[in-house]
Parts: structure tokens; C-alpha cells; sequence
């Protein structure tokens, strides 16, 4: 009986995870509608694959009632009738050979776009090589039909950052999205025999993922504090400055504005959130803590300690977690976790009490200091 609950936790806890990387999809890609719960909160998933082909199947049925996205396509062809504009140079070519053919260009109002080669050829991946429940299968497989017309093309060859989103197609945003991410880290891999996909997205994608998250959230709830991935410049005396032009940029993952304080934080999302050191002690990452503090510093023009710093690390199961709260210089520099493993109320929780950090009359005090 233990065992048999151990496994029913196990599966929950499974589930939560997933539908919570639902929720930092539609945040990510900006298709939040509300406050609420998410709207797949009363669904079980067992495995990632079949969170994206439940997006995927909503998101395409919800599209085929209400039209798939349409879009002029140039074509030029050879006909024996006037279509659109001639061209002139290739017609005068093939009249030597076929009189009375001419080169016409033109545009046809059509759904094979872009947009819909992505959709096709990502729900024919996860049909082929995916790991889905198989009342999802059946319902992509019954999508297909309504992208016929719609050209299949490989999943590597697509150019995501090339779309663009407006009013007419904003639909396509979260599940473009999601086909981005099954291609980025669900991808078969290359050898023979071995077509199954990863069970968890890569960590270059879930590290993307994340951080994308974690703007759009404070975005979505907190736009007074202006929240944007900033560029800090570097605060160096320009009158001895030699070959300032090599130094590296420096760009924030998520920089909040509020009170007269500024809070960057910096999103980490590593198998291990903790660094072992030559004797076995555990502390933060060096470099994870080297580039805060400098990013902290030269935001700091006027070396007030109005400037705090957050690395925000996505918990893992490791035993020992980052817990640090300290002044470095006049400046708070903070490193903690995000459990994304627990219900959606309690990552809301964990991430509005990171704001503390915007706040004066929080700031801690080093033992020993005044």
C-alpha cells in the first residue's frame, strides 16, 4: 500500500510539473488570458509529450473553427493565359519552344503558410516518434485531414525567429511556441533504430523556457514595474578609458524599476544549482555570482545601494539549495530557488515574494556592520 501511494505522489507531482510548464508556456509566449488557474488544470499528464500534443490539439481545433491563418503565396508559372504580371524575360525564353506560353507571376490567398507548414510537420514528429496517450494520438491524427493542403516540411528546416505575430494570427503565438520547443528538445535522434524522443526538453530549452517565464510573468502582473531584459552600460571613467570597446555586454534577464529601486534578476536554470568546491563545500556558482555583482555595481551609478541582485535558480532534487541573502559593497545580492514542482498558487507565491527585495525596509544587514 505504501508503495502503491508512493507511486500515486510520484505521478501527481509528475503531473503538477508538467502543467506548470503549461503555465510558463503561456506566459512565455504572451497567452495568458487571465489570472485564473490554467485551463488544463484538471488534465493528467504522464508524459511532456503529451502536454504538447494537448496544446496542440486544442490549439488547432480551436483554429480550424475559426479559420486557419491564410496568407498571399507568390507562385510563377507557365500558363496559356495572362495571371497576375508577366515576366517578360523568362516568357521570351520558353516562346522559342512552346508558342503562346507566357511566365506570369501572382499571388493565391491560400493556408499554406509558414505558420501551418510548423503545425503539420511538428504533429506528424510527435505522432511518429513521440510518446502520447492514445486518445491524443487519435485526436492529431484526426487534425491531419484539415491541413491537406498544407505542404510538409522538415522540423530542422523551420525558421522560428522569422514569424511574426499580429492581431489576425495571434492565435498561432503559444502554439508556435510549443512547436518550437518540441523541435529544440524533443527532436529524434540521429542514429539508427533510435527514433523515441528525450523525455524532458533539453536544457538549453528549458533554460530559454524559463527565463522567458519569469519577464513575461512580472510583465503580465506587475507593468509598473516596468520589467524588461535591460542593457547595463559599464560604469567606467571615460577619460582613461583604452579599448573600451572590447568590453562584453551586459544584459539582464529581468530588470524591475520601482520606488527609486532597481532588482535584476538573473535566471538559472542547471542540473545543479550548487558548486562543490576542491574540499567538498558546496557555495554558488563563481561565475553565476561574479556576473551579478557586476551587473549590480555599474547599474549602481550613484553607488547608493538602490541597486539589488537575484539569482534565481530553478529548484532541483539535490539535498542542499541556494539560500543566500547578503550585502556585498551597499548592495543586496540574493541567490534562491524556484520549486517549480508544487502547485501554481505556490510558484505565484515564491515569485511575488522576490519583489521583498524592491522594498528598504527589507534590506539585511552583514553581522558585524552598522
Amino acid at each position: 500500500m505504501v508503495g502503491k501511494a508512493a507511486e500515486r505522489r510520484g505521478m501527481k507531482d509528475r503531473s503538477i510539473a508538467i502543467r506548470n510548464i503549461y503555465v510558463m508556456m503561456a506566459y512565455a509566449f504572451r497567452s495568458i488570458r487571465s489570472t485564473g488557474t490554467s485551463p488544463i488544470e484538471g488534465e493528467s499528464f504522464e508524459h511532456l509529450h503529451d502536454l504538447f500534443a494537448e496544446i496542440l490539439s486544442r490549439g488547432v481545433s480551436r483554429q480550424v473553427k475559426r479559420g486557419l491563418h491564410r496568407d498571399y503565396i507568390r507562385y510563377e508559372e507557365q500558363l496559356t493565359t495572362v495571371r497576375g504580371r508577366i515576366n517578360l524575360t523568362r516568357t521570351a525564353r520558353v516562346r522559342a519552344t512552346a508558342a503562346g506560353a507566357v511566365i506570369c507571376a501572382f499571388d493565391e490567398y491560400e493556408t499554406d503558410t509558414p505558420l501551418n507548414r510548423a503545425l503539420k510537420s511538428v504533429i506528424v514528429l510527435l505522432l511518429r516518434h513521440g510518446t502520447l496517450a492514445p486518445a491524443r494520438k487519435d485526436v492529431l491524427r484526426r487534425l491531419l485531414p484539415y491541413l491537406d493542403a498544407v505542404t510538409l516540411v522538415a522540423p530542422q528546416s523551420i525558421r522560428w525567429n522569422e514569424f511574426s505575430f499580429h492581431r489576425n494570427n495571434a492565435g498561432y503565438r503559444l502554439l508556435l511556441g510549443a512547436c518550437e520547443l518540441v523541435v529544440r528538445g524533443l527532436l529524434p535522434t540521429e542514429k539508427a533504430g533510435a527514433s523515441k524522443l528525450d523525455a524532458w526538453l533539453c536544457v538549453e530549452a528549458m533554460s530559454s523556457l524559463y527565463e522567458r517565464f519569469l519577464r513575461e510573468y512580472y510583465t503580465f502582473h506587475h507593468p509598473e514595474l516596468s520589467p524588461t531584459a535591460r542593457t547595463i552600460e559599464w560604469d567606467y571613467d571615460g577619460k582613461t578609458a583604452v579599448g573600451a570597446e572590447q568590453l562584453p555586454a551586459m544584459r539582464t534577464d529581468v530588470t524591475l524599476r520601482g520606488g527609486g529601486r532597481t532588482l535584476i534578476i538573473d535566471a538559472k536554470y542547471y542540473a545543479q544549482s550548487l558548486q562543490t568546491g576542491q574540499f567538498g563545500n558546496l557555495s554558488v556558482h563563481s561565475a553565476n555570482l561574479y556576473q551579478l555583482l557586476a551587473y549590480v555595481k555599474n547599474a549602481d551609478i550613484h553607488q547608493d545601494g538602490s541597486v539589488s541582485g537575484l539569482l534565481l535558480y530553478a529548484r532541483t532534487d539535490a539535498p542542499n539549495q541556494p539560500d543566500l541573502d547578503i550585502n556585498v559593497q551597499g548592495n543586496r545580492i540574493a541567490a534562491n530557488t524556484l520549486d517549480l514542482n508544487t502547485p501554481w498558487s505556490q510558484i505565484q507565491d515564491q515569485l511575488e515574494a522576490a519583489l521583498q527585495l524592491l522594498d528598504p525596509s527589507s534590506v539585511v544587514t552583514n553581522p558585524g556592520n552598522p
